[in-house]
């Protein structure tokens, strides 16, 4: 199969394959990945001290009290009737060749569908099909290649991309697209300004590059910031609902959503040494996502290198004070003052935000912010038989609350919050136990078995928090590369592209 040359992703020949040759394929494959669960599921039952596999609990998930469908869905998730795992849903490639990759920005999922951004198409895989290029439930092409997401999703399962507008003249990223997830309907499209850095300074002068827009989600509004100003539309209709224009040495540079809207802004000062610390500053300013009115503005130290925002609500803020990752996290009261200030201590604790060419900052994998806490991972052992602690700090006094215990042989990472409740994936070494979806308790310390499942070796890779995407969502975990790669020189043709887990008590 071949993507094509970019803009286009999908030609025909990528769309008419031999049926005989599909199912012959399909039929292989899931004969294998049974195989793979089946042990898992000898060995799940060993792990699985406390977490029978028979509950009483059930798979309906649900959003979060008094949402509606204009919020930002926050589901929360229920123990799975059965642990065992089983395939949700499954996107491969076989004809990838060494050296081709595509760029696949952005993973949703419904109870009926898998979203994902490939090119410039956005596709929806129907849960429970192991599907290859021309399986496709339903397909979005736009005019050009994405570039932006939002990880957001509203209580009517549509999010948003921003795109290229290659075939209207011009390929500036200055489109927004407002979509269904079901079922892959446009509801709506706008072009918004977009602007070029300065030459020394930064500002929108008129210089070669373009500044890299952002776009997020709050309630009712989707929100887009182009370095020149920021753009807020009607989840409804698409219709502006206001407007602002960055002045001075500052720009809008990202904007986190959810809860709440936070605008980070980049400033720039000509009477620092060029090059320097001390020549860029970052602001986050809480703005009314009906109005635009900035309801406060806090202002990062001097030297800070980056900030980030894993939560708008609360808000709490990521910075980089060093040369490599986040350094410190910064709690905010509904002033935009400092709370507590928790201090990774050279990588003891790691949080990692997404870093890539796509401005995401609220897009944090292994930050999760909920009951109080910001809940952070602490760095491997590194012995032989390897491990580490999930921790959680109370974002009013910046002390430790609770820990977890990764255990010898497997590793945690945080996935998000459900409600209350963390939810964290293992990774097992070598495969020597299952992985797993777990629910931790920062009130209790119980751990709460959701799923066993074991990768296969083509998919060993993709629990990566810095390559693939992991979402959790209606009782399944999926993961989903963040690029399509083709093979090297004697590995396996098969190219994963999107794996999902669900209970085995699914029907």
């Amino acid at each position: 199969m071949s993507f094509g040359p970019p803009p286009s992703m999908y030609t025909q020949s990528t769309l008419v394959e031999d049926d005989q040759r599909k199912k012959r394929r399909r039929n292989r494959l899931l004969g294998l990945l049974a195989v793979v669960l089946v042990a898992a599921v000898g060995t799940a039952g060993l792990l699985a001290a406390g977490g029978d596999d028979k509950t009483e609990a059930t798979n309906d998930n649900a959003p979060a009290a008094s949402q509606g469908r204009l919020d930002v869905r926050e589901t929360v998730e229920k123990q799975p009737a059965s642990t065992t795992g089983k395939m949700a849903v499954r996107f491969s490639v076989d004809d990838m060749s060494p050296g081709e990759e595509y760029q696949m920005p952005g993973m949703w999922a419904t109870d009926k569908i898998l979203a994902k951004g490939i090119n410039k198409t956005l596709i929806g895989l129907r849960i429970g099909t192991d599907a290859v290029p021309g399986d496709e439930k339903w397909k979005l092409p736009l005019d050009g290649p994405i570039c932006g997401y939002t990880r957001h999703v509203n209580g009517e399962n549509r999010t948003a991309v921003l795109f290229r507008a290659n075939d209207r003249g011009g390929a500036y990223c200055n489109h927004v697209a407002f979509f269904d997830l079901d079922d892959g309907s446009e509801v709506w499209e706008t072009d918004f300004p977009y602007s070029k850095l300065g030459d020394d300074t930064g500002l929108a002068t008129g210089g070669d590059d373009e500044d890299t827009p952002s776009v997020t989600l709050t309630h009712g509004t989707v929100v887009v910031t182009w370095g020149g100003g920021t753009d807020a539309y009607s989840m409804n209709t698409g219709k502006r609902l206001w407007e602002t224009t960055s002045t001075g040495s500052c720009q809008d540079m990202g904007a986190a959503g959810g809860g709440a809207l936070l605008i980070r802004q980049e400033c720039y000062h000509d009477d620092a040494p060029l090059g320097s610390l001390e020549a860029t500053t970052y602001k986050a300013r809480k703005v009314d996502p009906k109005t635009g009115k900035v309801q406060w503005t806090y202002s990062a130290a001097k030297g800070i290198r980056d900030l980030d925002i894993p939560s708008a609500e609360p808000p709490v803020l990521a910075v980089q004070a060093g040369e490599i990752g986040i350094s410190e996290m910064l709690s905010l009261d509904a002033k935009g003052k400092i709370r507590a200030v928790i201090r990774l201590q050279n990588g003891t604790y790691v949080g990692e935000c997404a870093y890539d060419d796509y401005l995401t900052i609220d897009d944090c994998p292994t930050i999760a912010v909920g009951d109080g806490q910001v809940f952070l991972r602490s760095k491997e052992s590194g012995e032989l038989v390897n491990s580490n602690w999930l921790i959680g700090f109370d974002l009013a006094t910046g002390k430790t609350t609770m820990k977890f215990d990764s255990g010898p042989g497997s590793l945690l990472y945080p996935v998000r919050m459900s409600g209350d409740k963390l939810l964290a994936v293992r990774v097992t070494d070598q495969h020597i136990m299952p992985s797993g979806l777990v629910s931790l308790d920062p009130k209790t310390g119980k751990e709460t078995p959701y799923l066993y499942f074991d990768l296969p070796e083509e998919a060993d890779l993709m629990t990566m928090t810095d390559y693939n995407d992991i979402v959790v969502q209606d009782g399944r975990i999926f993961f989903g590369v963040k690029k399509a790669e083709g093979p090297a020189a004697g590995q396996s043709k098969w190219v994963y592209l999107v794996l999902g887990i669900e209970s085995m008590a699914v029907k």
